[in-house]
């Protein structure tokens, strides 16, 4: 009887844990859509379990999440701030996967007639934005910032737009200074200007310019609840729904490796 109540008991605990079970979803901005929808989805699949999603840079989710920030899950917008995450013992290499890849694209106010000038010409840039600025994140921290001034380097025209930047603090906030045409173009991810009507996509930039744009999802905790939040973010529904915001979903032989 004894042996009974026990067991009653701790599967009484156990189901009591599970219900009251939070994650804490820590994703990039470029994410938030298409987060938001699959933290809704997964709580009509599990109704006693909350994913309460944080969002932000990536760089500045991964500085919070080194001092000791509650994540439980980490969703960044590139792979060097997880390999610093790596590498400064935070996280391990092991609990890394790749989740989607991106792409990057020039965009403009969708009000505004096409813009046809060739990327690859430093006097095409300096007409276009005249004495405007081009919206990205931060070149020096911010993912889509970062993908942004590799292109430009490579293209051979950052000497000449690096002045004349308007940098941000996230992708979110330059597509806003595009949206409300208080910058005639802006560089941000396609699921971005996807999103929106009032940008369109002049360019997308060839993926040779740039680091690959992989999304990597880090379990930072080791629990059932989180393993199977993770789980359910690698399904074929998940992925479906990430497709259909314009992530590309087939990485092929792609992997996380540990520098």
């Amino acid at each position: 009887m004894k042996t009974i109540l026990v067991l009653f008991l701790s599967i009484v605990l156990s189901h009591s844990v599970w219900a009251q079970s939070v994650i804490h979803l820590y994703a990039a901005s470029s994410m938030t859509n298409a987060v938001n929808e699959l933290v809704s989805d997964y709580h009509q699949q599990h109704p006693n379990i909350r994913v309460v999603p944080v969002f932000g840079s990536s760089s500045s989710l991964a500085r919070q999440i080194e001092h000791g920030a509650p994540a439980d899950v980490y969703l960044s917008a590139n792979e060097k701030w997880v390999h610093y995450l790596v590498n400064q013992g935070t996280v391990s290499a092991a609990n890394v996967r790749l989740l989607v890849g991106n792409d990057l694209v020039l965009i403009q106010p969708s009000d505004l007639p096409a813009a046809h000038f060739d990327v690859g010409e430093s006097s095409a840039w300096q007409a276009k934005l005249d004495d405007s600025r081009l919206a990205v994140g931060n070149t020096q921290a911010v993912p889509a910032g970062i993908y942004a001034r590799e292109t430009l380097q490579s293209l051979g025209v950052w000497q000449a737009v690096q002045p004349r930047l308007a940098q941000t603090n996230n992708v979110r906030l330059a597509l806003a200074l595009v949206e409300r045409g208080e910058a005639p173009l802006g560089i941000v991810y396609k699921t971005d200007a996807l999103q929106s009507d009032l940008v369109s996509i002049v360019h997308t930039f060839a993926e040779s310019h740039h680091d690959p744009i992989h999304y990597p999802l880090v379990t930072l905790s080791q629990t059932p609840q989180v393993d199977d939040f993770v789980a359910y973010m690698h399904s074929t529904d998940a992925q479906k729904t990430l497709k259909k915001y314009g992530f590309n979903t087939h990485l092929g032989q792609a992997t996380f490796k540990e520098h």
